[in-house]
């Protein structure tokens, strides 16, 4: 399940990288969104894909789930949220006054 799950991260991370380096503003985004999804990924596939039950009070079971991988996920899941809003904010304002998100077009000429 592990060597199913690093491919996936390295196709995610690779579909990321692709969309960085393209033209639109707009795919640059998606790819900083991919980006994260893959980090947040990677966290969880380190920490390991045990199986246990929840380690709560009073609950008797042979093995444990570490929480504090899931802790640290759902607070970059929480962080990439902000990230993305605010990419996306700055994309459609820059959209908005240069009627355009095409990346060559925003660099300008060397006249400028």
């Amino acid at each position: 399940m592990e060597i199913l799950m690093i491919l996936t991260i390295g196709v995610i991370f690779t579909v990321s990288t692709y969309m960085i380096l393209t033209k639109s503003l707009l795919r640059v985004v998606i790819g900083v969104v991919l980006l994260g999804h893959g980090a947040h990924l990677l966290l969880l596939t380190l920490a390991g894909l045990n199986k246990g039950a929840p380690p709560l009070l009073g609950q008797e079971a042979a093995a444990y789930a570490d929480p504090l991988p899931q802790a640290l996920i759902l607070t970059a899941i929480v962080i990439s949220f902000g990230v993305t809003a605010f990419l996306l904010v700055i994309a459609y304002r820059t959209y908005k006054v240069h009627k355009t998100d095409d990346l060559d077009q925003l660099r300008g000429n060397a006249d400028e």
